[in-house]
C-alpha cells in the first residue's frame, strides 16, 4: 500500500529535541530526521510559555525554515498553542502564563511565520477572529469550553482539554462532530482518546475533516523518560507521558506510529492523510510505500 506523506501540524518535537528550547540546528536535524519517518510538512507546535521565549522560538523555528534543503521536512510555519487558552482546561499548559486571546496580546507575539492559533473562542475578543483570518492564520478551538465553533478552522486534539460529549449539555466536542464547517484534529494513540470515541468520531464527523496529529513530545523516539515540559516535569513510563499528579501530557508517537495503532483496529483510513492537504492547501510530494504489517518499507520525496 502507498500513502501521501504525513503532514504533522500539531507536535511539541522528538528525539529529545523541544521546540520551545531548540537551537536552529536542532531544528534542522530534526526536519531531516523525521522525513526519514515518512513525515513531509511540519508544523512546530509551542506550548504555553513566557512572550519572549515564545518569540524567540517563533525566530528560531522562521530561521531554521529558511536553512533547510531538499532532504528534510518542509516547515510549512508555526502552530502557537499556548497561552490563549482556558483555565479551566489547561491540561499540562502553565495557566499562571495565559493570556485574553485579543488583538492585543496577539500583536505581543505575533509573526508572519504562525500559521496556526489555538485558542478559547468563548473568551475571545470577538474582533480577533476577523484579525487572524486576514493574516490567513487558522483559528482552532483548543483547551476550552467552547460550544460556538462559527468562528473557527477547526478543533485542537477533539474531546482532549475541551468540553466533553454530554446528554445534558452542549459541549465543544460535541459541536466538533455536529459542525461540518470545521476540521477536527484527533490524537488516535490509543492513549488520549479511548476506542469507542475514536469510533464516535469516525462514525459522525465528515471523513473528509478528521486530521490525524501526534501531538508528541521531546521524549518521542528517544530513550528520555524523565524530562521538563511547559513548565512541569514530565515521566515517560514506556506507554504515556504525564505530570507528578497524573495530568496526561502529550503523545509518545510519530504519526507512523499511530497508524500501525489504527490499522490493529482496522480504523485507519488513507482520506486522515490527505485531508490535512486539503486543510492547508499544500500540494503533495512524495509516497510512502507501507507493508501488510504497516510497516514502513520505503519513503520517497
Amino acid at each position: 500500500m502507498k500513502t501521501k506523506l504525513f503532514i504533522e501540524q500539531h507536535f511539541h518535537g522528538c528525539y529529545g529535541i523541544d521546540f520551545n528550547t531548540a537551537t536552529v540546528d536542532e531544528v534542522l536535524e530534526l526536519s531531516q530526521r523525521i522525513l526519514k519517518e515518512g513525515i513531509g510538512f511540519i508544523f512546530p507546535t509551542l506550548v504555553t510559555d513566557t512572550i519572549d521565549n515564545l518569540k524567540r522560538q517563533i525566530k528560531v523555528i522562521k530561521m531554521a525554515s529558511e536553512k533547510q534543503s531538499s532532504d528534510m521536512a518542509k516547515i510549512c510555519g508555526v502552530h502557537l498553542e499556548g497561552v490563549f487558552l482556558n483555565p479551566e482546561k489547561a491540561g499540562i499548559h502553565n495557566s499562571e502564563l495565559f493570556l485574553k486571546p485579543s488583538i492585543d496580546n496577539i500583536k505581543l507575539i505575533e509573526d508572519d511565520f504562525i500559521r496556526i492559533v489555538t485558542l478559547a473562542p468563548e473568551l475571545a475578543d470577538k474582533d480577533i477572529f476577523t484579525y487572524l483570518k486576514n493574516r490567513d492564520i487558522k483559528i482552532q478551538a483548543g483547551h476550552c469550553l467552547a460550544t460556538d465553533l462559527s468562528n473557527c478552522d477547526g478543533t485542537t486534539h477533539t474531546f482532549n482539554a475541551m468540553g466533553c460529549v454530554s446528554h445534558k449539555v452542549s459541549g465543544t466536542a460535541t459541536s466538533a462532530l455536529l459542525n461540518d464547517n470545521v476540521f477536527s484534529e484527533v490524537i488516535p494513540d490509543g492513549v488520549h482518546v479511548c476506542d469507542d470515541a475514536l469510533r464516535l468520531l469516525f462514525k459522525a464527523k465528515q471523513m473528509n475533516k478528521i486530521i490525524l496529529v501526534s501531538d508528541c513530545l521531546p521524549c518521542t523516539h528517544s530513550n528520555i523518560k524523565e524530562f521538563n515540559f511547559a513548565g512541569s516535569k514530565i515521566y515517560f513510563d514506556g506507554i504515556k507521558a504525564t505530570s507528578a499528579d497524573g495530568t496526561l501530557a502529550g503523545s509518545t508517537m510519530l504519526l507512523p506510529d499511530i497508524v500501525k495503532v489504527l490499522a490493529k483496529k482496522d480504523l485507519f483510513n488513507r482520506q486522515h492523510i490527505s485531508n490535512s492537504y486539503d486543510y492547508h492547501q499544500i500540494q503533495p510530494n512524495g509516497e510512502i510505500e507501507w507493508d501488510e504489517d504497516f510497516n514502513i518499507v520505503r519513503v520517497s520525496y
